[in-house]
This record gives structure tokens, sequence and C-alpha cells, in this order.
């Protein structure tokens, strides 16, 4: 709750920005200042989306640290209606007070305490994921239980989400929030457009296939893009392709120096060697092109992760130094 007071201090002063940081899962994390009208704006294309009025009841388990809890509070503000802030902990407990909830932001390492109480999803009415991309899985099962779950793409510059995927779609199609349009650069790199924003225009890392001025899915960080005797890779694909492998172990892919191929994929999980020799029979067993299977297994006892959960994709050279 102190968070949240430092915020709303900080939100109700006389000052035209805040200060929000970055959570360093794709560089070092740093300090931004966000202008206010730019909160506003996209507060205001978030709660036209899900219909959010004074009448609505908005729920955060997330740190106001970061542009998640925020904006939610932001979102509150803006359309005069109850925000609940729950505790920052995987293990939420929605008191039997509240009847409904009519958005609910959480991460993906708080999914499972959702699908542990299926009697939640009479009482949440839409179910928002951001931070990094959930599995499919992890969806699926959500949707079973009748959660209505939206999937958020954005980044700390934007204020947030300015893309949202249904948890129903399979392919994970990202539509714009309103008043936001998509383009890409020669490289297939998404560039938003957002006029009613200060920046009006942003170029991202992300590589996409752009299906619509309003619509695209995502294939992951130009930055990553693993070039494999020049098949270019992208270690996200990877990651869904190697998750039936897994068994819920966390892990991550990313490229290596090879001097047959130039690159090659390692596989970066948590865990003991032990392991390894199941984890790669399972993943030869999934994966018909050599190139697509990993070359460098790298088991280490716990994953690296910024100060909010978030899994810190570090090369194999640095973690084995």
């Amino acid at each position: 709750m102190e968070k949240l007071t430092e915020f709303l201090e900080e939100w109700n002063n006389d000052k035209d920005y805040v200060e929000a940081h970055t959570s360093g899962s794709t560089g070092r994390p740093k300090s931004i200042y966000l202008l206010k009208s730019d909160m506003r704006a996209s507060a205001r294309a978030t709660n036209q989306f899900f219909c959010i009025d004074s009448h609505s009841c908005l729920a955060i388990p997330l740190s106001t640290d970061y542009i998640a809890g925020k904006m939610m509070v932001v979102r509150s503000v803006e359309a005069g209606c109850r925000l609940i802030h729950l505790p920052v902990s995987n293990r939420i407990a929605l008191d039997e007070s509240i009847n409904k909830i009519d958005l609910l932001a959480i991460v993906p390492s708080q999914i499972n305490n959702f699908i542990e109480h299926p009697e939640y999803a009479s009482r949440v009415e839409n179910l928002l994921i951001g931070g990094a991309a959930p599995t499919h899985a992890d969806c699926q099962r959500l949707v079973n239980l009748g959660y209505n779950v939206f999937i958020s793409y954005g980044m700390t510059e934007t204020c947030s989400h300015v893309a949202l995927a249904n948890g129903k779609d399979e392919d994970r199609v990202y539509t714009a929030m309103p008043g936001i349009k998509f383009s890409v650069d020669t490289e297939n790199r998404l560039c938003i457009v957002a006029p009613a924003f200060s920046f009006g225009r942003l170029q991202t890392n992300d590589v996409i296939e752009l299906l619509s001025p309003t619509s695209f899915k995502w294939r992951g960080r130009a930055d990553g893009v693993i070039n494999s005797a020049g098949i270019k890779l992208f270690p996200e694909e990877l990651e869904s392709l190697y998750l039936p492998a897994m068994s819920n172990r966390p892990y991550y892919v990313c490229g290596v120096k090879d001097d047959k191929w130039g690159e090659a994929v390692a596989l970066v999980y948590e865990g003991s060697e032990d392991v390894r020799a199941d984890i790669e029979a399972k993943i030869r067993a999934i994966v018909s092109d050599h190139r697509r299977v990993p070359k460098l297994f790298l088991g280490i006892a716990s994953l690296p992760r910024t100060s909010n959960g978030k899994i810190r994709r570090l090369s194999p050279e640095l973690l084995m130094n």
C-alpha cells in the first residue's frame, strides 16, 4: 500500500511527468520519464476497449514501481472507479466480499494461482496478462476454466500495451488499441503509429508479420535472432516449439557462436545436468530440422531474473564464467 500511496502522490503533484523503470529483460534496466498526458491517453484507450466506467472495479496484484501497476491506477482514476490493491504475490486470494472485478492485471508467474482457483473465473470479467508472453497451454487452461483472457503487447515507453491478443486465439493475433496503427520497416520490425501520444511514431526492435494496419503476429526480437547457416531462427518461436519437452521447467533459448554454422541454438534451463538427456531426447522427437535442435544444453540451479520476476536472457558464456 505504501508504494501505491507514493505513486498517487507523484500522480497528483504539479509535474507533467512521472518516473518509470524498464524491466531489464531485454537490456539494462533504466529510468525513463513518461508524460502524464500520454498515460491518460493510454488509460482512456484501455477503458474504452474494456468498457470501464465509474461503476467498474479494477484490481492489481502488481507493484506500482512498474508501468503495469501504474497504469491500472491511472485507468481507475480516469474512469473514477474502484481499484482493489491486492498483495504483490504469486499467491492471490480474492476475498469473498469481492463479487465482480471488471479488469484484473497479472504477469505469467501469477497464472497458476488462477488455474488453481477456477472459482475466481465467475468473479473476474477480464484477465489481462502482461510483462511477458504466456504459453499457449496456460492460456488454454485459463480459457477452459471460463476466464476471459487478454495478452498485452507494449512496453514502458508506450505507457503499457498498444495491442491485445485474445487468449482464445491460437494464432495469437495482436489487435491495435483504439487510435493506434502499425507499419514495418524493411526488416519487418514493428513501427507503432500513435497520433494521440507525444512520441507520435515509435520504431521497435520486434520482428512481426503485419496482417493489417491494426493487426500483427509477433515473431521475436531482431537483436535476439539466431543466424544459423543463413537461416534466421527466433528464440521465442523455438521456446514455444520446445514447450512439450520442458515439463513446466523455466528455460530460454539464445544463440551461441558455432564454427560450422556461424551461430547455433542454445537452450538454458533451470535444473541439473542429470535431466539433459531426457530433455534432448524429447526435443529431438518434436523437431525435424537439425538446425532447430539445440547444440548446447546448459542447466543451472536458478535462472537469472529481473527484480519483477522476468527471466534475464544472459548468454551461456556469461553463465559459465
